[in-house]
């Protein structure tokens, strides 16, 4: 494996489709947990190189996420109890580095952050075909290569490794996927982290053509379950805000309720099959009242707060099925390359931003006005 903070030349690559590589790029490196401040943009940062079974991406775009503003305040610390907005701008006080990344191994500076790469192959490492050199590409966010294709180990893209947030990055080629789409970079970078997490909540739970309800239905992860739900032929109940019910409904959602609304006395306990929660809070132990007996609740995701207080007894009695879902299966990320290529998804990207940029794209992320995703242009390395 290779990091886009070590010195490092591509001498001795299979040749490039586009020519003689740059010796350095662009990049936004981490400097440690921390505020916006703890990013910083550099332009002479070594491209990196591809080891055995790698290949260098020259990446289109890169996708805001929740995970990598986590990772970076070190929210996944068990010595934060608040929702991800307290410390998105300014960081934790009191973190413990130890355990401040969701893997729970510490993290090492400088990285490269970014889950969301796509982008297209510009070089090979040994043992890699050549003719994969030019191919458009996604890289799936939660690598298993580096850990050996064991079951429920994964890296994540951008935090265990160097990932998107640069002009190049070097990824497993076995997880690197070749998609045909006509798609913009933006449009398919808006799909690794938001999609493969919603598909695997899904997939996670089963869920068909069933009761399904959504929360946070206006974010990245939301919308995207909105989709997938709606694909497997669903009906689809979302929690939003007002003021994006509108759109969260045309992205194929039967119903939008208001986000903060009682949502026992609004919709009934026992009323849906399953639960997709990405907000997690005080809510929590209300959203499994709403589940019927042998429901499923899948969980990815707790902006509101990682700690909730819910009634056991609810949980036997209903004989309900709660669902962790970090670790993918390979078929999620499998799946939703075909799910492109067959224009079945289509991600809402609200708005890109220059990679430079990269504190005020993460700032209005945290402000939580946009609908669907962020995502960010690095400067293109042939200009």
């Amino acid at each position: 494996m290779s990091t886009g903070t070590e010195k490092g030349t591509v001498s001795g690559l299979e040749a490039t489709s586009q020519g003689t590589l740059p010796e350095v790029m662009a990049a936004v490196l981490l400097t440690g947990h921390g505020g916006l401040e703890k990013l910083e943009y550099r332009t002479n940062v070594p491209v990196p190189t591809p080891g055995e079974g790698e290949v260098l991406i020259e990446v289109g775009a890169a996708g805001i996420n929740n995970t990598d503003i986590n990772t970076r305040i070190g929210w996944y610390s068990k010595a934060v109890d608040s929702g991800t907005n307290a410390g998105g701008a300014e960081g934790f006080a009191e973190i413990s580095d130890s355990d401040a990344t969701w893997s729970g191994e510490a993290l090492t500076f400088p990285r490269i952050q970014g889950a969301d790469a796509a982008g297209r192959i510009v070089a090979v490492g040994e043992r890699v075909s050549p003719d994969r050199i030019g191919e458009r590409v996604l890289v799936r966010n939660m690598l298993r290569t580096y850990v050996g294709y064991r079951p429920y180990e994964c890296w994540t893209f951008g935090s265990e490794c160097d990932g998107g947030f640069a002009q190049f990055a070097v990824a497993p080629s076995r997880e690197t996927y070749a998609v045909n789409s006509d798609w913009s970079d933006a449009d398919l970078a808006a799909i690794p982290c938001a999609y493969s997490t919603a598909e695997n909540m899904l997939h996670r739970a089963q869920a068909g053509a069933e009761r399904v309800l959504i929360t946070g239905a206006s974010g990245g992860v939301g919308l995207a379950a909105v989709q997938l739900a709606k694909r497997r032929g669903a009906t689809v109940t979302a929690v939003c805000s007002a003021a994006k019910a509108a759109q969260v409904r045309a992205e194929g959602a039967d119903r939008t309720v208001d986000r903060g609304t009682d949502l026992v006395a609004e919709l009934g306990r026992n009323s849906f099959d399953v639960v997709i929660d990405i907000v997690g809070g005080p809510e929590a132990g209300q959203l499994l009242e709403l589940l019927r007996s042998g429901g499923r609740y899948a969980i990815a995701g707790a902006i509101s707060g990682p700690v909730a207080e819910i009634d056991l007894r609810t949980i036997y009695l209903k004989d309900l099925s709660l669902l962790g879902c970090t670790f993918q299966e390979d078929e999620v990320f499998e799946n939703l390359i075909t799910y492109i290529e067959a224009n079945e998804i289509h991600p809402v990207v609200s708005k890109t931003y220059p990679l430079s940029n990269i504190a005020q794209a993460q700032e209005d992320f945290l402000s939580k006005k946009h609908t669907g995703k962020l995502v960010l242009l690095p400067p293109a390395a042939h200009a």
